[in-house]
């Protein structure tokens, strides 16, 4: 039996040596057009940051031998065919026309299997001046060693990053961090993360990256890259010039199916290929997976786009399984992701509450802030999460948030996956057994807090006001028309009252009860505390006596502080 595999980065690798490994006996080959193959591109960031020293690295195997085609000819059996480029399939005659890049000489290569994995491309925007010399999409070996050698030789004073998605942000953070170079983002959606953070949350990333130097800019579109000598030079948008060396386009990437149309194969309006649930293309002696084709989201059921490592590499699995005559289904995927900033890291899963809305879900977002362990443990911090929840039916869509401990953010995040999957209910994470030790979390986790909120405002009992919300009625206050209270004790909510001493009131959530007589009976309350849970107590404690015009503030003080709100 002959595979031929176009495309040797992450599916393609994986697909081979899991096939090889089932029938030792086959023939397979590997192609692909650069020389370089078989490495971990997600860790081009860390490898400019110099977290990781040798490029060579990223090309390893965990006991550090280098995979190039000697590696795949001696320990894998497979034959890798590296500065050769596919030109053509001809799937009546089952064979691959290719070309030596080197040489220039074609050759064909039959097969009885033929696995697509055709990976992405960058996507340029049409931006003059996007030809010069210093702007790169840092999206491979070669471009990333470009970048390293200008920054560690000191031939870039200024950096700007067009594009505020997961590898802008990590390429930012690292210029910014390791060689302290003046580092721009320019985002043209209102925030950062855009479709994968809520507004509250992206405000917070935002925060740890200015409080670390990096300048972000939203709203705001590149006309057109500068010169001089044939190197960039400027960036110039609607609103401002920004000097720079180095530009890093970061604007989003297209997948590379030209060669599957042109040999006729199913593609949706999107350009990706169409593959089954056995990732068998509309040509059942071709596969394909990886960035180039369609899968479905678990969550709405509809087409979606992962251009994941993670995803590539447990698709290329299968399909070397069934390759080899087996049955393995990919069933679809709800999308989770990660992003180390600066103090902070970001995480998700399925949608955030502005794609629940567009895809017509009628959704909740909940936010919850929480010590991500015991409270009486002395290394903890606070975390950020906000869970997504269908309000008819209670599904979880979706679970986001923001922590210093990525790992410990990580844990949670994967928790939820699972029920996302198969259309979990509030009451299965509000129920979900997880590890519980003081070093690692608290006995009530965030996650089943979390589940706590949404049942609790689905069921009428926590009216509450979001962030946004919150910002807007305290950027308003002087017109009284909302009265703020502060439910802490009073340490805490002093120094607030003394700075805004017409419009915070201080009273502790054990003394409401008795001093009703201060709260008015005119306009609605505001109720704050530090994460939400006594402001919420509160709000229980006023409706007992007939006052049930208050909202409680999600995710209290703390989230609105860690999000740069001016208060």
């Amino acid at each position: 039996m002959r595979v031929v595999v176009i495309g040797a980065v992450a599916l393609g690798p994986k697909a081979a040596s899991r096939f090889k490994r089932l029938m030792p006996e086959a023939e397979v080959t590997l192609v692909d057009q650069s020389s370089r193959i078989s490495y971990g591109g997600c860790g081009i960031p860390y490898y400019i940051s110099d977290e990781v020293n040798r490029i060579e690295e990223l090309q390893t195997t965990p006991y550090g031998t280098i995979r190039d085609a000697a590696f795949f000819k001696t320990h894998k059996g497979v034959v890798a065919l590296t500065q050769t480029r596919a030109t053509a399939i001809d799937r009546p005659a089952k064979r691959v026309t290719v070309e030596d890049l080197v040489t220039g000489k074609p050759s064909v290569l039959p097969y009885d299997k033929l696995v697509l994995a055709l990976g992405s491309s960058p996507r340029f925007p049409p931006v003059p001046g996007i030809e010069l010399a210093g702007v790169s999409p840092a999206t491979n070996l070669e471009e990333a060693e470009r970048i390293k050698n200008a920054v560690s030789t000191g031939g870039v004073k200024n950096a700007v990053v067009v594009g505020g998605g997961f590898i802008g942000l990590e390429l930012a953070v690292a210029l910014g961090d390791m060689w302290g170079i003046p580092t721009s983002v320019v985002e043209i959606a209102g925030q950062i993360l855009p479709g994968f953070l809520s507004p509250s949350l992206a405000r917070m990333a935002g925060k740890d990256l200015s409080d670390n130097g990096i300048t972000v800019y939203v709203r705001e579109k590149v006309l057109r890259f500068e010169g001089k000598g044939g190197r960039v030079a400027r960036v110039v948008t609607d609103k401002r010039e920004l000097s720079a060396d180095l530009v890093v386009m970061s604007t989003g990437i297209r997948p590379n199916t030209e060669l599957a149309g042109a040999a006729g194969l199913t593609l949706t309006d999107q350009g990706l290929i169409v593959v089954d649930e056995y990732l068998r293309t509309s040509d059942p002696d071709i596969y394909a997976g990886g960035d180039c084709v369609s899968i479905i989201n678990l969550v709405t059921g509809k087409p979606g786009w992962y251009p994941l490592g993670s995803m590539a590499n447990r698709q290329g699995r299968i399909i070397g399984t069934n390759l080899a005559g087996g049955d393995a289904a990919f069933p679809g995927a709800v999308g989770s992701w990660g992003v180390k900033l600066f103090a902070q890291s970001a995480a998700g899963a399925g949608l955030n509450i502005e794609n629940a809305l567009r895809e017509g879900f009628d959704a909740i977002n909940v936010h919850v802030e929480q010590i991500d362990r015991a409270h009486f443990y002395p290394d903890k911090n606070v975390m950020a999460l906000e869970m997504v929840v269908e309000k008819s039916t209670r599904r979880i869509l979706g679970i986001q948030g923001m922590n210093a401990n990525g790992d410990a953010l990580a844990s949670r995040i994967n928790a939820v996956v699972p029920l996302l999957s198969r259309r979990g209910e509030v009451a299965d994470v509000s129920n979900l057994e997880v590890l519980y030790s003081p070093p690692f979390a608290a006995a009530m986790d965030i996650v089943n807090v979390a589940g706590n909120v949404a049942e609790n405002i689905l069921e009428g009992r926590l009216v509450p006001v979001n962030q946004e919300e919150f910002e807007k009625l305290w950027a308003a206050r002087d017109k009284e028309e909302v009265y703020f209270i502060d439910t802490r004790v009073s340490r805490d909510a002093e120094p607030f009252v003394r700075k805004y001493p017409k419009h915070w009131r201080a009273i502790p959530q054990d003394e409401i009860s008795r001093r009703l007589e201060e709260i008015p009976g005119d306009k609605p309350i505001i109720l704050v505390c530090n994460t939400g849970l006594r402001s919420f107590e509160a709000q229980l404690a006023l409706r007992v006596h007939g006052v049930r015009d208050t909202r409680s503030l999600l995710g209290g003080v703390s989230g609105v502080k860690r999000s740069g709100v001016d208060i």
